[in-house]
């Protein structure tokens, strides 16, 4: 990779068309900000993310921006990995107004500028001003032909998957560049005011029966309790215990461990480091701690993030012998669900992952996109086949046969 040092950059306009919404076409006041002009906006590479912190923490904190863009969450990601930044700016009138976190990856000898995070991010949207306006269709052909420009140093194809077209009631800017429908979607269930309004979105009779066996079986063996621990020792520790959990579970099912490679588990285990206090927390480890041994064993262990009203699933884990019976699994998500509600959220995200028990705790299904952009002569070459690849696995996962031989294959390849 050859990164773009700050000396190097290179600053591209991007048109001569401005855009202006009708309520901008009053006489603006002295101290009117400038209009968005698209013909005002400059790209460049920047490589070194403490530049850019102030102003993209102050992006990552709008709604429209998809939590895995946060500085925190791709600078854990970047120093457990040892990947260099390769960070798309957009400036206007001084002012930050995109912000595009990616990294270089190398696939098949091709050189991929991808987002941070890989298959542990649910939501990609990059870092959007809230002022940032849907572009036109010329706007945005000239944006793409600026950033091939400023990438293809460094990648033959650009690509940002799992995003979503509209987010929160905001329409990504860059929607229209999708190039496929990514192979998997995200699953919600909107808070209301209280559990009995949000449950009654469900099945509510079955599931507060539900509620009230797993309640009952678990107080017959000693109780339990719904536990989040306020320290970081204590935090690291369910995740320690996660991991064990987890690597059991694939391994019954003949499944490769994707929490196993130890930059993986360094990446989580920074995440609980940058987590600041505050209702907005990068990773919380949440468990069910039965109280019928005097340590206390943990049935069920989950990791939350949230930000605003947004809290999201980011993983999951039961330990198989104890009380199965009870599903202290499905009972970690209740409790959770409840205290989310309690403490003012708006929606509960189960992430990425088509699997029964999402459906049925969500009313809500996201359809996500990948855009796949190709940078120099070698990317549009290769692009034909690389575009076709989230139809394939779209294809082979629909087909139960070739899912499990594809996921022998993988196991069989990890070891």
């Amino acid at each position: 990779m050859l990164p773009v040092a700050a000396r190097d950059r290179l600053h591209m306009p991007i048109s001569n068309a401005q855009y202006v919404t009708s309520a901008d076409k009053a006489a603006p006041t002295p101290a009117a900000e400038p209009l968005f002009a698209f013909a005002d906006l400059r790209l460049d590479v920047v490589d070194d993310p403490s530049e850019l912190e102030a102003e993209w923490r102050l992006l990552a904190a709008l709604p429209r921006n998809s939590l895995h863009q946060d500085f925190d969450w791709c600078m854990a990601w970047w120093s457990t990995h040892r990947r260099a930044p390769l960070i798309v700016r957009g400036r206007m009138h001084d002012r930050t107004v995109l912000i595009l976190p990616l990294e270089q990856a190398i696939q098949l000898t091709l050189r991929i500028a991808t987002v941070p995070g890989g298959r542990f991010n649910n939501l990609n949207s990059g870092l959007f001003s809230a002022d940032f306006p849907d572009p036109s269709p010329e706007e945005l052909r000239l944006i793409v032909e600026s950033l091939s420009k400023i990438l293809s140093r460094s990648a033959d194809l650009l690509l940002v998957d799992t995003l979503a077209r509209t987010w929160g009631g905001f329409t990504h800017p860059f929607g229209r560049l999708a190039t496929a429908e990514h192979p998997t979607r995200t699953f919600q269930l909107p808070l209301l005011r209280d559990t009995e309004q949000t449950i009654r979105q469900l099945n509510a009779k079955t599931r507060n029966r539900r509620y009230r066996i797993q309640c009952r079986r678990l107080n017959a063996v000693g109780g339990f309790d719904h536990i989040c621990p306020g320290s970081a020792d204590e935090q690291h520790a369910l995740l320690d215990l996660f991991f064990q959990q987890k690597a059991q579970r694939f391994a019954a099912f003949g499944l490769p461990d994707v929490f196993q490679p130890a930059s993986v588990r360094a990446f989580l285990h920074a995440l609980i480091d940058r987590s600041r206090d505050g209702p907005d927390r990068i990773l919380t480890m949440h468990a069910i701690r039965l109280r019928e041994e005097k340590d206390g064993r943990i049935a069920a262990i989950a990791a939350l993030s949230r930000k605003g009203g947004h809290v999201l699933c980011q993983f999951s884990s039961i330990d198989e012998g104890l009380h199965p019976e009870a599903s202290p699994g499905d009972l970690l998500f209740r409790l959770m669900i409840e205290q989310a509600i309690e403490e003012g959220a708006t929606v509960f995200d189960f992430g990425l992952g088509d699997q029964p028990y999402k459906r049925s705790w969500c009313t809500q299904e996201t359809v996500l996109h990948d855009i796949l952009l190709p940078l120099t002569r070698r990317g549009r070459l290769a692009y034909p086949v690389l575009a076709a690849l989230p139809r394939v696995k779209a294809a082979v996962k629909k087909n139960a046969v070739l899912y499990s031989l594809m996921q022998k294959l993988r196991t069989a390849v990890s070891r």
